[in-house]
């Protein structure tokens, strides 16, 4: 099997998904099944699913780049629970989550480099800032499976867990963000993907801009009142 390998109109169902999701919920978990995670881009089958047969900048264009353009700019957290491979650009959308949990036999795999391709869906910006250039080189240059384990000791992801326990610990991790203030982690997930990209200066005038925004909502009201009165804070 393709182990759940990603499609072109596949990757637009997911962003459509997503887009969906962020007006009705308040945290977002994105898996694939208990034995991967996403393989990568399907290599076999006919016309929009096989990028043998297609350009693959063009697939880029039009139906992965945008996925991870809707996943940088969700406005409520997200959390990405790993088992098995993620490789190719299965690997890029496990790496975007805000939260990211494995199991301990997931492995992640820039698997580009065996079928002359480059690292794309944003794994290039994400390993460097996740891990810096010269492992990102290793991991890309090489296309060596990198372990749960090893992947957290370099920062990468947030938990490794027993296999068996990787929805469990996502789903857990999902109750405390969604009864948290919904509006400001939006704000902060977003700060943080932008610091990437941003001057010092620059991000001063962001969180400025986003603190401005974060005060005027009642979750702030809330949490304030709560502080005073002792009590565990309810960001209804």
């Amino acid at each position: 099997g393709t182990l759940n390998a990603l499609t072109p109109t596949l990757a637009k169902a997911l962003a459509d998904a997503l887009t969906s999701a962020e007006t009705s919920s308040r945290v977002v978990i994105l898996t694939g099944s208990s034995r991967a995670f996403c393989s990568g881009a399907n290599l076999q089958g006919d016309g929009d699913s096989n990028l043998q047969n297609s350009d693959a900048g063009s697939a880029l264009d039009h139906a992965y780049n945008p996925l991870m353009l809707t996943i940088r700019n969700l406005n409520i957290p997200l959390i990405t629970a790993i088992s098995g491979p993620a490789a190719g650009i299965g690997a890029s959308i496990a790496m975007a989550g805000d939260i990211v949990i494995a199991g301990q036999n997931s492995y992640f795999l820039e698997a580009f480099c065996h079928i002359g391709l480059v690292p794309d869906g944003g794994a290039t910006w994400m390993l460097v800032q996740n891990v810096g250039r010269v492992r990102a080189a290793e991991l890309a240059l090489l296309g060596e499976k990198l372990s749960a384990q090893q992947a957290f000791d370099w920062g990468m992801i947030t938990r490794v867990v027993e296999d068996a326990a990787v929805m469990s610990t996502a789903q857990e991790y999902a109750k405390r963000l969604a009864k948290g203030p919904t509006h400001a982690l939006g704000l902060t997930r977003k700060l943080l993907w932008a610091a990437g990209d941003a001057s010092f200066e620059t991000q001063l005038a962001a969180e400025s801009s986003a603190q401005s925004a974060a005060g005027r909502h009642p979750h702030f009201a809330e949490g304030v009142a709560a502080f005073l009165e002792k009590r565990k804070a309810n960001f209804d």
